[in-house]
């Protein structure tokens, strides 16, 4: 992975650890006195150096809840403190995902205190919804009919905003991923919100009860499924009989992506490149040409327009150079870098 370095010199590749699977008790015990954090500390930077990784991204899910300790988000805080001091000695980036379900954030996470010490935190807007629920809901809702509804997009990422996260160090997660249902009632005709079991059905590939990769998704549902778009939550479904998804598309994808630049956010980042359509099957099978990565392409493609939109607006309505040209120019700056990060990880996924 950081061979591609060679290729593309400006490409930025750090080192995960954590997850869903690994837990937090671990996590917890290691972050709870500072001679385990130290240990970590060590581990970590001896790993990034030997395979020449640019940073780490902590993956802790979560602090202070699924086994761990109500001292981990201060402890959550040392750590990140202490590995800034280290990381700054040598260049080297240091982010987080976070978890965006409100009760997470307040138990787990000291914003103010992370954004000091952070490069950039990715939120993990999806997995809002899913069979757990015992009911069809969308996997990632942009926004909610219902105006107490916090398990939105939305809602998240302005709740993190409003926690003190400056917006230059927030990333918007995407899905490249749904979630699956099976109904109690395939005749409901009213599918969101619809009583299903305790499990959705797995994909081909991924085997997993409740998931499906976008590649996965875009070739089943081609064969006879139902697909529907949901106005409330900005995002697509697709029924067959008994059975739902709940996905993102190439349109709710760019809605999203306008959303995070609407919000002047450092940018998105997507969970995860390997479900998105990596060999091009949908549009193979539709008959329409052949394409890889179309949700990839659809981030960089959608940041690429608006970022030209904003631009002729700009132009068509400055009629003269002011003293706060200045100012201006920081906005402009950040675009430019929306515009480099969606390029590489375009160009990055063609190339694995």
């Amino acid at each position: 992975m950081t061979a591609l370095k060679n290729r593309y010199p400006h490409l930025k590749v750090s080192l995960a650890i954590g997850g869903w699977n690994e837990g937090s008790a671990n996590y917890s015990i290691m972050a709870s006195n500072p001679t385990s954090r130290q240990t970590f500390i060590n581990s970590a930077s001896d790993f990034i150096r030997k395979y020449n990784f640019d940073g780490l991204d902590l993956d802790w899910e979560y602090p202070a809840k699924r086994g761990g300790s109500p001292a981990d988000k201060e402890n959550f805080v040392h750590l990140v403190r202490e590995l800034r001091e280290e990381f700054d000695k040598h260049g080297w980036l240091l982010t987080a995902a976070l978890g965006v379900g409100q009760d997470t954030v307040d138990a787990a996470y000291n914003i103010p205190a992370l954004s000091r010490y952070l490069d950039y935190m990715h939120a993990m807007c999806y997995d809002l919804h899913g069979s757990w629920d015992n009911r069809v809901g969308a996997n990632a809702p942009l926004r909610s009919s219902q105006p107490d509804d916090k398990l939105t997009v939305e809602y998240a990422i302005k709740y993190l905003l409003k926690q003190g996260a400056p917006p230059r160090k927030l990333v918007l997660g995407l899905p490249l991923y749904g979630r699956t249902f099976l109904l109690e009632n395939e005749e409901n005709t009213l599918v969101m919100g619809a009583p299903t079991g305790p499990k959705g059905f797995p994909g081909p590939y991924t085997k997993e009860d409740g998931f499906m990769g976008y590649n996965e998704i875009c070739v089943n549902i081609s064969d006879g499924w139902k697909i529907f778009w949901d106005d409330d939550t900005m995002t697509p479904y697709a029924v067959q009989g008994d059975k739902v998804i709940t996905y993102d598309d190439e349109r709710s994808i760019a809605e999203k992506v306008k959303f995070a630049m609407k919000l002047d956010l450092a940018g998105t980042m997507v969970w995860s490149v390997d479900t998105d359509d990596f060999r091009g099957d949908c549009i193979n099978n539709s008959g329409g040409g052949s394409s890889n990565y179309q949700l990839m392409r659809t981030i960089s493609r959608t940041i690429t327009e608006t970022l030209k939109e904003k631009q002729e607006q700009d132009d068509q309505h400055q009629t003269e150079r002011t003293t706060e040209q200045g100012l201006s120019a920081a906005p402009k700056f950040q675009a430019v870098l929306w515009v480099i990060v969606a390029l590489i990880v375009v160009q990055h996924s063609a190339a694995v």
